[in-house]
């Protein structure tokens, strides 16, 4: 048996930043790209093949509200409904020191370090894993050299200041580009796997 493959993915403005300078819930340069059609069509990407998905609990708790209408929603686009239904229906685990009870159906809650969950996780079950769109998760897992694939969005703004994906100290790594594709607004959906 082989191991599972570890993919996350997440967008970013060109600086490197997944939320502007307002904090967490500041996404203003990051919205008006993440319906485009690049965008879409990369999150029906991010989820074949993946089994499991993984969260933290500000992902999980925001996600269940917005996601789990869409996927019952006759009118929604057929990727966002898509993506909503695999994301209700698939197994979850949410990585929370706070929550106490699951946020949603076919979802375990665990208080312990990204590493440890994703590496007993990739000797178990089987298909792969999808670390979605959780920067909590995905910082300790790149700087352990625990992803497989990266499935990027990144947007043409600077937000110039927020948070940022790849901080220094980070192990230097290699990655292929395989996949990219540019949408009219310029932004440009990126899939690198791991050398």
């Amino acid at each position: 048996m082989t191991e599972r493959k570890v993919s996350a993915n997440l967008a970013l403005t060109i600086d490197g930043r997944y939320n502007g300078p307002g904090g967490p819930g500041d996404f203003g340069a990051i919205a008006p790209y993440v319906t485009t059609d690049v965008a879409r069509d990369q999150m029906t990407r991010i989820v074949e093949g993946k089994t499991t998905g993984v969260l933290g609990r500000l992902n999980a708790e925001g996600f269940i509200g917005f996601w789990g209408p869409v996927a019952d929603d006759e009118n929604a686009d057929p990727r966002d409904r898509g993506y909503a239904n695999w994301l209700v229906n698939t197994e979850k685990v949410v990585l929370s020191t706070t929550l106490t009870e699951a946020p949603w159906d076919r979802t375990r809650v665990v208080d312990a370090p990204a590493t440890e969950v994703i590496s007993e996780l990739k000797k178990t079950g089987e298909g792969d894993i999808l670390v979605n769109s959780s920067a909590s998760v995905i910082k300790p897992l790149l700087a352990a050299d625990l992803i497989d694939r990266l499935y990027l969005i990144v947007v043409p703004e600077i937000a110039g200041g927020g948070q940022r994906l790849f901080e220094d100290g980070l192990p230097g790594t290699k990655w292929t580009l395989t996949f990219q594709e540019t949408g009219k607004l310029g932004e440009m959906a990126l899939v690198y796997d791991r050398a």
